[in-house]
């Protein structure tokens, strides 16, 4: 650096000699513009001289993101080189960005910088496994051998995915025709460049003339990559910046370095604390024959799109861009995932002693050495790999633990699933994913009942004030018409006073069609009234400090304790008998779970099993379970009635029936009128009597 009186320094491409130069750099005040993949912000304030000069891979890894989320892949391998600028500066961008689109990354696989013979070993463990999705990012020379190695081994056949990035994207046109005929249907994304302008075109003229001329041996196609426009764009901003340099004080190169601002090869040049603006467009290409075809654009913020001159016709999805060559030429696209081998079927986890063994049964035959699952939910399961469009080979395996434990297990990747009366509980789901809830299920109280309390003044019951007030109002007001006009001729009407006051008070409560309506409802209520809970709800519960009883299943203490207030010394475990779960239950149903299946965060399966769990219910086989296996041993719930939930009967209750009937019975009165009167005629009684006793019967009558 003294002896040559470097003033700038162009080239570092990886984390390792950037560091090591902009270390140097710094000391002698010297501006450092590196090409590594990313430069981490600590780095840039460490070595103020330091610039990124290569454009922020942030935007390339959501255009990746975004093809996987396309194409509904939900996990996805990524093949990188060792270096630390792709462990920090590609890794955590393309993380995040899959994490967004409902995917994640479930292996990596970094490669040493040169060849290795360990690759092939590698690629056999990537090929026993199910993920098909493999991102790759390589430099040229890597990727090349890592794809012809890959074609060896039948991975770049059907059902495979390879996805490029911009390091080995952007070269693919310098790649040979016997190596690129081991690369046919790759998906890759490069940067894109205003490859129209006159700009670009004359330094793509110049720079395929003095390429071909340095090395006349390469016989492809010399176009330049993206780090070869990248670092003309960086060569201008220096060579601008000491253009204007007035005094040879480097502190004022770096600052005119900062302040770039003009149109460059890649677009717009301009920095941003301390590092060139990032891209926003890349080219989707797919090689297939002798080279490759152009897809179209992704760009952030708008999505896809089949050009970038018109952003309307934007789409979020890659589907619209037309038909993808996919590797080993399928008519279909491939699912992102493979199924096991027959000789190693998926590991299905079951709980062993479920308290309610309709859902799950697990028993062990020792004779014939059996591990005999039944239940609605094994039984479900069954009809639903049924319903899947492949073969789906799995055991069941029991576990002994709790059902926390057992959702976990998916977690270590000890079991590929988990079928039994699992429920949804917020804590479980950072261990797994969960398919549609298939039933409902919730906490009830089960306590004693005892007989009612206090009847004493039942008998008011069975009619309303207003009703009561009615009925004694019309009662006396017969009573008092009877005894006026019949106390001349009956005789049961004269005597004494208190002789006649009891024949009045009789006359008036004798009707008959309210006291039997009246003796109906009250029996009615005494029947009903039989039984009553002796815990009415759970606040009783918290204020009595009474021992609760609780089945062992894992979330129901914490949520009697953090949900329901209940104090640990009251909770006691207990053993739900099989006598219990047909038991009438009393109080407040808490719908605190759902029964579910439970799978490992992001599956490939999980899509597919809640289709066939669908179609399963479409069918009405669903319906059909529960019918067979848990209709039977729902608890029959019992109305209890309080005294204000029981009907007592008003005047309104009668008002049609008197309606109804009041011109029958006029008929029917004028009839036995009429013959009483050609009866009394013969023994000379007179017309008014006659007429006074047809209002009496008419009166009567109607108030019935």
């Amino acid at each position: 650096m003294d002896s040559q009186k470097v003033e700038a320094i162009l080239g570092p491409q990886t984390s390792e000699e950037t560091s090591s130069v902009a270390e140097i750099a710094s000391k002698k005040q010297i501006p450092v513009l590196s090409f590594a993949d990313a430069t981490p912000n600590w780095a840039t304030e460490r070595w103020p001289f330091l610039l990124q000069a290569s454009q922020n891979q942030l935007a390339q890894m959501k255009a990746i993101a975004a093809i996987v989320q396309s194409w509904e892949w939900h996990q996805v391998t990524v093949i990188y080189e060792d270096i630390d600028s792709s462990a920090t500066g590609i890794l955590p961008h393309l993380s995040d960005a899959l994490r967004e689109a409902g995917a994640e990354i479930i292996h990596v696989l970094a490669l040493p910088h040169f060849p290795s013979s360990r690759l092939s070993e590698e690629l056999e463990k990537l090929k026993g496994g199910q993920c098909r999705v493999f991102v790759v990012h390589l430099s040229l020379e890597l990727a090349v051998h890592l794809f012809e190695k890959a074609n060896k081994m039948k991975m770049m056949e059907k059902d495979y995915i390879w996805i490029t990035t911009d390091a080995f994207t952007s070269l693919v046109h310098s790649i040979n025709t016997s190596s690129i005929s081991s690369m046919q249907g790759i998906l890759g994304v490069r940067s894109h460049f205003p490859e129209d302008k006159p700009k670009f075109q004359d330094f793509c003229k110049r720079f395929r003339k003095r390429f071909g001329a340095e090395y006349p041996e390469e016989d492809n196609n010399h176009e330049p990559g993206a780090l070869a426009v990248q670092t003309y764009d960086a060569v201008w901003s220096v060579a601008l910046a000491m253009e204007q340099k007035s005094e040879k004080l480097n502190q004022k190169l770096l600052r005119r370095i900062l302040l770039s601002d003009f149109d460059g090869l890649t677009g717009k040049v301009e920095f941003m604390n301390q590092k060139v603006a990032p891209a926003h467009t890349y080219q989707i290409i797919n090689l297939m024959g002798k080279s490759y075809r152009e897809l179209g654009f992704w760009t952030y913020g708008l999505g896809f799109s089949d050009t970038i001159i018109d952003p309307k016709y934007n789409c979020s999805s890659m589907k619209d861009l037309g038909q993808v060559f996919w590797p080993g030429a399928p008519w279909y696209t491939p699912k992102g995932w493979t199924l096991p081998a027959k000789d190693q079927p998926l590991r299905i986890g079951v709980p062993i002693g479920s308290e309610f063994q309709q859902y799950v049964n697990v028993e062990y035959d020792e004779l014939r050495n059996f591990t005999y699952f039944g239940g609605f939910s094994i039984e479900l399961f069954k009809a639903l790999v049924e319903k899947l469009p492949f073969y789906l080979p799995y055991n069941f395996i029991p576990f002994n633990g709790s059902y926390d434990d057992l959702v976990k297990q998916l977690y270590l990747n000890n079991f590929a699933g988990v079928v039994g009366d699992v429920a949804i509980v917020a804590r479980r789901c950072q261990y797994a994913d969960f398919t549609h809830p298939y039933t409902e299920s919730g906490l009830v109280m089960i306590v004693p009942v005892q007989k009612s309390g206090n009847k004493t003044l039942l008998f008011l019951k069975p009619f309303t004030r207003a009703m009561w007030i009615l009925v004694a109002v019309i009662s006396i007001y017969n009573g008092f018409v009877v005894w006026l006009i019949e106390r001349n001729h009956w005789p049961e009407l004269t005597g004494s006073t208190l002789h006649q006051t009891g024949t009045f008070f009789w006359l008036s409560f004798n009707l008959h069609v309210i006291s039997q309506t009246y003796t109906a409802n009250l029996t009615s209520m005494l029947t009903a009234r039989g039984l009553e809970p002796t815990v009415n709800n759970i606040e009783t519960l918290q204020s009595s400090n009474a021992i609760i009883g609780y089945s062992s299943i894992s979330f129901v203490a914490r949520y009697l304790e953090d949900v329901l207030e209940i104090m640990p010394v009251t909770l006691k475990v207990e053993k739900l008998e099989p006598s219990l779960q047909k038991v009438q239950n009393w109080g407040s149903r808490f719908n605190v779970c759902i029964l579910v299946k439970a799978f490992p965060k992001g599956s490939p399966l999980l899509p597919s099993v809640i289709e066939a769990l669908l179609k399963v219910s479409e069918s009405g086989k669903l319906r059909e379970l529960e019918t067979s296996m848990i209709a039977s041993e729902k608890c029959m719930e019992v109305n209890l009635h309080d005294d204000d939930d029981i009907s007592s009967l008003s005047h309104s209750g009668f008002w049609m029936l008197m309606l109804a009937l009041l011109k029958h019975w006029e008929n029917h009165i004028k009839q036995q009128f009429n013959r009483r009167v050609g009866q009394e005629e013969s023994s000379g009684i007179s017309s008014d009597t006659h007429e006074a006793r047809f209002v009496l019967s008419l009166n009567i009558e109607t108030v019935a």
